[in-house]
């Protein structure tokens, strides 16, 4: 058993109410400077949507991610000999299109301008070359559009549904659609990292964080086509790549990253999870039906003697295990089983999990009423799966790799959650409702409590429970592995602390 340590995230979807904070916080600490004006280390997309940079779901276009070949996992994009071929002109390249070309205006034009007979106007102008453009795209161009035919009927999510689903998600009195924050994944099996020829991106041995290092990076750019998510940008003015590094100097000081601690809504959740690296592979290889059991099955429970013993002979120590027994990422996506990877069939094993959105009830207007369909009140009250907006199959090709039982069950409970607390405040939900309502969604109503309070209640302090990072250790142990051994310490071996 090979414990380690990762930093992990959990967005509550259904708390999102799309107002981009979390998006401005990072781009004024990070990338508003030159070379950065199209990145968005964190966006907010509306879905059913196409995205940004747009289409990035489809890897038939881009080649992101890992597919098993003859028994083993291989990159979509290619091996080494296509790297050396493709290395001067990378087919899969996201253009610049793709995101979207920055733009601001000529305000001297509007400031300035002599008295006339005609109002000025700022003309936009392109960021990148100065030149007067014409705007025809933008990071969230069709937010609050996902249910338009325009943007939502190019979702990839949409390929498995019937022609009759897909015209019913157009109709406009069943528009639905809901806020789907990103950043980088930070993933376990990281795509990008296996892609870069130069070696330049690694994972953190003591908190997982993947990082790109400016000195090593030589622009070949495979890591963005490399990562299936696109959330590796190119910095056409330095010639270098960046990404996400989850404000790793923020939590090093105890403070929780800038788009974690702006959030409006509460949604976002971090805690350390451990994970059994021996595992890798074959969680990864998994089936697509089986990935998020098998995803799930990686992480190691923090209170298991065997696994808090395998966790300190790789130097994690005890405030470390003591943050991972804490951790609120833990209860949701391996105790109570609600939060699931985005697009697990991407095999990176991403590290940061969402709980899907509450589905609206499906209705319908007829002879000039809008009417819920499905059997009296419960289902106006409560919702249910028969009778959900959104097909089940669009959200398990989202966060399921297709398999709709996964998708299924978390509804289930969260249905169950739903239930019990309106049982406990209205009053109206009889006993036998409630009982079966938690029997469906294999729960309990001390479990069902738990989770109404850590996802509508939370204190800051249970949102984020932020792990010492042990930094000045782990740059000890590399400098002088031989150093003598402290408790908790790396003292027994030499830890993978730049990278593995």
């Amino acid at each position: 058993m090979d414990v380690r340590a990762q930093v992990s995230m959990v967005f509550h979807l259904d708390k999102c109410i799309g107002c981009h904070t979390c998006s401005i916080a990072c781009k004024n600490i990070w990338t508003d400077r030159k070379g950065t004006e199209y990145m968005w280390w964190n966006n907010v997309e509306t879905k059913p949507g196409t995205g940004y940079p747009t289409l990035w779901e489809d890897q038939e276009r881009y080649k992101g991610g890992w597919e098993k070949g003859r028994g083993e996992l291989k990159l979509k994009l290619q091996g080494r000999g296509r790297t050396l071929a493709n290395i001067f002109a990378n087919p899969t390249l996201p253009t610049i299109d793709d995101y979207y070309e920055p733009w601001t205006y000529q305000f001297d034009e509007l400031f300035n301008a002599p008295e006339g007979d005609d109002q000025p106007t700022a003309r936009p102008i392109s960021m990148i070359t100065g030149r007067h453009m014409e705007i025809e795209a933008g990071p969230n161009w069709d937010d609050d559009l996902g249910g338009s035919t325009v943007y939502a009927a190019n979702d990839p999510n949409l390929a498995g549904l019937s022609e009759q689903e897909r015209a019913q998600l157009n109709e406009l009195e069943r528009m639905v659609f809901f806020y789907l924050p990103r950043i980088c994944n930070h993933c376990v099996n990281p795509a990008c990292v296996a892609a870069c020829p130069a070696g330049a991106i690694y994972k953190r041995g003591e908190d997982g964080i993947v990082l790109l290092s400016q000195d090593k990076c030589r622009a070949w750019r495979m890591c963005i086509s490399g990562c299936p998510y696109k959330k590796t940008y190119f910095n056409w003015s330095t010639g270098k790549s960046e990404k996400c590094i989850l404000c790793y100097p923020r939590l090093e000081a105890g403070h929780a990253p800038a788009c974690f601690h702006s959030c409006v809504g509460r949604i976002r959740y971090l805690g350390l999870l451990l994970y059994d690296a021996e595992r890798l592979e074959q969680a990864a290889s998994a089936d697509q039906a089986s990935l998020v059991h098998a995803h799930r099955n990686l992480i190691q429970d923090p209170n298991d003697p065997e696994v808090i013993a395998a966790a300190k002979r790789n130097g994690i120590g005890d405030d470390q295990l003591e943050a991972a027994r804490n951790s609120p990422v833990y209860r949701f996506v391996k105790q109570w089983k609600l939060a699931l990877p985005l697009h697990p069939e991407f095999r990176t094993l991403p590290m940061l999990f969402y709980v899907p959105p509450m589905l609206p009830v499906l209705a319908a207007v007829r002879n000039g009423n809008y009417q819920i369909d499905g059997d009296g009140a419960a289902d106006l009250e409560l919702s249910s799966l028969e009778q959900a907006r959104l097909p089940l199959r669009y959200l398990a090709s989202l966060f399921a790799g297709g398999n709709e039982a996964v998708v299924r069950a978390v509804y289930k409970k969260l249905l169950a959650v739903r239930t019990y607390m309106r049982a406990k405040q209205v009053g109206d939900v009889d006993e036998a409702r409630l009982v079966q309502a938690l029997r469906d969604g294999q729960t309990s109503a001390e479990e069902a409590e738990a989770i109404f309070r850590l996802t509508s209640m939370p204190t800051f302090e249970e949102r984020f429970v932020l792990p010492p990072l042990a930094r000045e250790r782990a740059v000890e142990a590399v400098v002088d592995p031989h150093a003598r051994k402290q408790e908790g310490g790396f003292g027994q071996r030499k830890p993978p602390a730049r990278r593995w």
